[in-house]
């Protein structure tokens, strides 16, 4: 048995653009998923699965929920979250959240998984709207105030 403390890794993919001088973010709004649905949220993100970088999963989950390629050197990492799911000790309970955006990509997105989201819509970073899932908000929302650095690592 190991014993060794665990994190459920994901990543959560922004994509951002400037439509005549207003930032804009597309977000989904979650439905038939069992988690906080009826919140919007990052348009695309997902469980980073084995064998794959952070980056490698942000590319396969926008192709697979938004049907858009992106080039993984397009990718801006913006910041790392630990949270806690659920009070208690399970390791699918602590989880390790990495968000990243993107302003570059291959064609109009558009919902691929309805059986998962209602809605697809851009908003303008000052008029996000409500309910949002809360950890996803307060990234945004830290991004859009200035107050979110991002973090920058070269090499090992």
């Amino acid at each position: 048995m190991n014993d060794r403390f665990q994190l459920v890794p994901a990543v959560y993919l922004l994509l951002r653009r400037n439509l005549v001088g207003r930032e804009q973010v597309l977000l989904q709004l979650r439905e038939g998923t069992g988690y906080l649905d009826g919140h919007w949220a990052h348009a695309a993100a997902g469980h980073v699965e084995r064998g794959e970088s952070v980056f490698d999963a942000a590319v396969r989950e926008c192709a697979e929920e938004l049907g858009v390629a992106v080039d993984p050197a397009d990718l801006v990492s913006l910041t790392t979250l630990h949270r806690r799911q659920l009070p208690g000790d399970s390791y699918k309970d602590h989880r390790v959240d990495f968000f990243v955006e993107c302003r570059s990509w291959s064609s109009e997105p558009r919902l691929m998984e309805p059986e998962k989201a209602a809605a697809l819509q851009w908003f303008d970073v000052e008029e996000l709207p409500t309910p949002m899932v809360p950890h996803e908000e307060f990234v945004l929302g830290a991004l859009c105030s200035g107050s979110l650095m991002p973090l920058h690592c070269i090499g090992f």
